[in-house]
Parts: structure tokens; C-alpha cells; sequence
């Protein structure tokens, strides 16, 4: 599992190739130069170990030699780290990119049917455990091999019988390492999927807090909180319990390593195989070589982590992307309006059926109301037109072209969309509305916001046009976020509208004024509205009654009521007292 992580994750480094070499050569130099520097001390003990016998000439030139190598390895162990921090944050850069693109090409179904909470905790804190692991990671890479093969060397070189003493002990560092590595891989693993389920409630409960206090869940909300982080904390304690058996661990390897040097050396020296200094850089040797497997045991709660985080994001790169244009679409640059369903069947799932054997031809410039109970297919009907999903038989045609031969973006440009639940992003006013056209002119922006009815209450707004929405338009209120959204819409002036309740948070007087403007935008248009107000219901030239997925009423409004059917229930029971009032 780990091998297939990490080989993608290397995968990624492949743009950086210079920079890895550049590291590569540091790490050389660097490890080099701290290898020398047991020798030196070796020599310069030596040169004093005997009472009477300190050779002073030949220290200076060992403590140069010695200050060289120190030097030596401190610069190149500083340009090691930045190359290494240069491969780090760039990877971790294009991995987040190419993961926030792949959220753009996924399915809506996708989307829709994952905890935003844990798609953003997947693009956010995942990615960056990624980087903590590689960061340090890359480190030890470079120089753990390094540093291993390097001090095998000057031991071997030295002392054939020393040296085997430490390789031999090598496995026991492996062990360990292993052991570690294994167990706390799973829990690291369970720990992050809980992370990302904590994440989704906990954007659910505070985004929607007022609700929450309404019917008075905050007792039942803690709860449920306090399950899910008893969850994370019972996965995090088996995590950390794992990686903190990693100090204890090396630090007995060491002191086997180290005793079995000492003792073996010492026993040579005795032979007259060993000087004292050259105890003295077995000694160092023995802990430098052990240094690389202590280091990659102390940081495996981290590699873990990032090998669960890795797997996660891994998770949303390997998800299917929506199907492609056919290589011929066609780039529709003008609409006229004409839609028609053939034989439409579709669902969310294939054991609950939907939409089934939908029939319908929509002239250019009509306005079709949608009506009916909740659940009954309305706003699929408007994501199927709009081909957030693809329809599972049938087809849907504009101007007689099936939908599937047509670009999506240029599908989509086709239509105006208002939808019940306003959506702004951060910015200043006068960007939300040129969104669908950013190189609208100025008189052209006001114009729209003023057909819109919402130019007043900007005017009045303390940067009016530049005043900055914030957190979604928290600083705006609900109806002001909604008629900012039509307005967006009038400005780009679509050939066909999809108005989704567009004026549901709406006071009654804007309402009226809105409706009036949309009456004037809708004519010569085809236009589709979803809503249960009287007043757009009775201005629709058809009305399409749907329930469970079918339509099973049509025409206009007194043509429906006439027919004593299921429209004049609905209209009834919804519309009756409000005539009365």
C-alpha cells in the first residue's frame, strides 16, 4: 500500500529533477564532510594520548582540517534543506492544484454525495500532512542513504571485525522500524478518514446554526459530536501509542550498538588491532550509522500520517471525471429556444426509479411552470436540462441537436439560472454580478442591477459597487444575496431561463417589481420555472403538473383547474387561502 503511495507521490517530484540532484549532491557533501570529522578526532586523540608524546605540530593542521569539515557540513546541510524544501512545497503546490481541478471534473453525483466538510478537509489538512511527511521525509532519504553506506565504508576501511559488529546488528533496527511502521499505518489511516467525518459535521452544524437553536438540537448536536471525536480519539490514541514506542525502541538499539562496539573494540584495542582514537571514531561511527534508522522511527507517526493523507487525496484523483465532450460536439453560438424530451428515464440510484419515459416538446419562447409535490422530479428536470447529470436513456434536444452532441459549456450558456439557494463568493459587489460576463461595462452592470430592483439598496451600501461580500454574503441579507443573483443573470442575458423559486426570499412589494422584470426578460424566451407562487404560476403559457417522475397534466392555468384533476388539488390546497386573503 505504502509502495503504491509513495511511488505516485514520486510521480510528482518528476518536474523537479534538478533539484532533486542539486540535493542529492548536498546530501553527498554534507554526510561526507561529518564522516571526516570522527576521523579527524580520532588523529587529534592520538596525537595526545600519550603522557609526554602530545605532538603539537601536527595539531594545527587536524583542527584546520577539522573546522573544514564542520564548515563544510553546516553550508551544504542548509542548501540540502532548501533544495529539499524547494521539492517539498512545489509538489505539494501542483498536487493541491491538480486535486481543486479534479473537483471541476468530477460528476456533480460525486459532489453531491460526499460531506463537503471532508472534500475540503481532503484539499486542506490532508494535503498538508503530505507535506510535513515529505519534508521530512526527503531529509532523511537523501541523507540516510547516504550516511549508512558512508560509515560502512570508513568502518570497513578501519576495522573489518568492528564493522561487522554494527551491520550485523542492522536488522534489529529494521525490526523495529517495521513493526512500528505496520501497526500505526492503520490506526493513522482510520484517524484521518474520522478527521474528515468530524470535518463534515462540524460545517454542517455551524453553517447551520440558527437552525439548530431553532427546534433546539444543540444537546442532540453535542452528542453527535462527542461520538464522532471519541471515535477520532480512540484512533488517535492507538496511532500515537505506536509511534511513541519509536524514542524508546532506538534509544535501546543504540545502546546495543554502541555496547557491542565499545566491547569489541576495546578487546582490539587490547590485541593491538585498535588505537584509542580509533575507538574514539568506531564510537561516533556507531551512533552516526544508527542516527538515519532513529530518525526515520522518530518521524514515522508523521510518515504515517502522510501515507493515510497521501491514500485519501490519492482517493479523489483516482475518482472517474465526467464523460468528456465527443471530439465533434458542437459549439452552439446561438440558441433559439426549442426543447424537447424524448422517452427521458433517470434516477439517482437504480434501485428507486425517477424519472421514467419522460415526453414533452417545449416551443421556443414558452414559459413552462413546473409544479408538484416535493420529490417528484422538478429540479432533476432542470439538472438533466442543464446536464449536471447524464440521463440514463432517451434524449433531450435543443433546436433538435441531442444535448450529448453539444459542448457543455456552450449547453449551458444557452441558460439564465436563479436558484432558491443564493450562492455569492467573497469579493466586491460589482464582481458577483459580472460573473457570468466579466467584461460587462459599467452602465451595462447597473443597468441589470436596476432591472433587478437591487440598485437601491447597493447605492446605499457604505462602497456601494465595491463593498466586499463576505463568508458567502454573511453581511448581506438573504433576499438582498438573492436579488444580486438575478441580477447576474439579466446582465448576461441568456437565451433560455431556469428559475429555480428565484424569488422565494424575496419581501412581497420586490417580489412583484422582480416578477415584472422577469416577465419582460422571459418574453421572446423559453423559460422554465419551478415554483408554487400564484403569480408566476398564472402567467406560465404551459403548466406541467409532475408526480413521481411523470408528467401527468398539462396546459394552462383555468385549462387545469377546469379539469377537476390533480393540479386543482394542489392549487387548493396551496393557493385557495391565499386568494381568500
Amino acid at each position: 500500500m505504502n509502495k503504491t503511495v509513495t511511488g505516485r507521490l514520486l510521480r510528482f517530484t518528476k518536474p523537479y529533477a534538478l533539484f532533486i540532484t542539486l540535493a542529492f549532491v548536498c546530501a553527498f557533501i554534507s554526510v561526507s564532510c561529518s564522516l571526516l570529522v570522527p576521523v579527524f578526532i580520532g588523529d587529534a586523540v592520538d596525537l595526545v594520548i600519550g603522557q609526554g608524546q602530545v605532538q603539537f605540530a601536527a595539531l594545527p593542521k587536524i583542527l584546520l582540517l577539522l573546522g573544514c569539515a564542520i564548515t563544510g557540513y553546516a553550508v551544504f546541510q542548509w542548501l540540502m534543506s532548501y533544495f529539499t524544501n524547494v521539492i517539498t512545497y512545489r509538489t505539494v503546490k501542483d498536487l493541491r492544484m491538480q486535486v481543486f481541478q479534479k473537483l471541476s471534473q468530477v460528476p456533480l453525483r460525486y459532489i453531491d454525495g460526499m460531506p463537503h466538510g471532508d472534500i475540503i478537509s481532503r484539499v486542506a489538512s490532508d494535503i498538508d500532512q503530505i507535506s510535513e511527511g515529505l519534508l521530512q521525509g526527503a531529509t532523511q532519504l537523501f541523507t540516510g542513504i547516504i550516511t549508512i553506506l558512508g560509515t560502512i565504508f570508513f568502518m570497513v576501511r578501519a576495522n573489518v571485525y568492528v564493522a561487522l559488529v554494527v551491520i550485523l546488528l542492522t536488522p534489529l533496527s529494521l525490526f523495529v522500524a517495521s513493526f512500528i511502521a505496520k501497526n500505526s499505518y492503520k490506526h493513522f489511516r482510520s484517524q484521518m478518514d474520522t478527521q474528515g467525518i468530524l470535518s463534515g459535521y462540524i460545517e454542517e452544524m455551524v453553517g447551520n446554526q440558527k437552525l439548530v437553536k431553532s427546534f433546539g438540537f444543540e444537546e442532540e448536536s453535542i452528542r453527535g459530536f462527542e461520538e464522532i471525536n471519541q471515535t477520532l480519539y480512540t484512533h488517535g490514541q492507538k496511532a500515537q501509542f505506536f509511534s511513541s514506542l519509536s524514542n524508546p525502541c532506538t534509544r535501546f538499539v543504540n545502546a546495543v550498538v554502541y555496547a557491542g562496539v565499545g566491547i569489541v573494540g576495546a578487546l582490539s584495542a587490547i590485541g593491538g588491532h585498535l588505537t584509542v582514537g580509533q575507538i574514539s571514531m568506531f564510537l561516533s561511527y556507531a551512533n552516526q550509522y544508527t542516527k538515519p534508522f532513529n530518525e526515520i522511527t522518530a518521524i514515522i507517526s508523521q510518515l504515517q500520517s502522510a501515507f493515510a493523507s497521501a491514500q485519501r487525496v490519492f482517493s479523489v484523483l483516482d475518482e472517474p471525471s465526467e464523460i468528456p465532450d465527443a471530439p465533434d460536439a458542437l459549439q452552439k453560438e446561438s440558441c433559439g429556444g426549442q426543447v424537447a424530451l424524448d422517452n427521458v428515464s433517470f434516477s439517482y440510484s437504480p434501485d428507486r426509479p425517477l424519472i421514467e419515459n419522460l415526453q414533452l416538446l417545449v416551443k421556443p419562447g414558452n414559459r413552462i411552470a413546473l409544479v408538484g409535490p416535493t420529490g417528484c422530479g422538478k429540479t432533476t428536470l432542470i439538472n438533466l436540462l442543464m446536464r449536471f447529470y447524464d440521463i440514463n436513456s432517451g434524449a433531450i434536444c435543443v433546436d433538435g441537436t441531442d444535448i450529448r452532441a453539444i459542448t457543455r459549456n456552450s449547453l449551458r450558456g444557452c441558460y439564465g439560472m436563479v436558484l432558491q439557494e443564493s450562492w455569492l463568493f467573497s469579493g466586491t459587489i460589482r464582481e458577483n454580478i459580472t460573473y457570468g460576463k466579466p467584461d460587462a461595462t459599467e452602465e451595462e452592470m447597473i443597468a441589470a442591477a436596476k432591472a433587478a430592483h437591487a440598485h437601491s439598496f447597493i447605492r446605499r451600501l457604505s462602497q456601494g459597487y465595491d463593498t466586499l461580500v463576505t463568508d458567502a454574503g454573511a453581511n448581506l441579507s438573504q433576499g438582498q444575496r438573492q436579488l444580486l443573483c438575478i441580477a447576474r443573470v439579466m446582465l448576461m442575458n441568456p437565451a433560455m431561463l431556469i428559475l429555480d423559486e428565484a424569488t422565494s426570499n424575496i419581501d412581497t412589494r420586490t417580489e412583484i417589481l422582480v416578477q415584472k422584470a422577469f416577465s419582460k426578460m422571459m418574453q421572446g424566451r423559453t423559460s422554465f420555472v419551478v415554483a408554487h407562487r400564484l403569480s408566476t404560476i398564472r402567467e406560465a403559457d404551459v403548466i406541467l403538473v409532475m408526480k413521481d417522475g411523470h408528467i401527468i397534466e398539462q396546459g394552462t392555468h383555468d385549462t387545469l383547474l377546469s379539469q377537476n384533476g390533480f393540479y386543482k388539488e394542489l392549487y387548493e390546497s396551496q393557493f385557495a387561502k391565499t386568494e381568500e386573503n
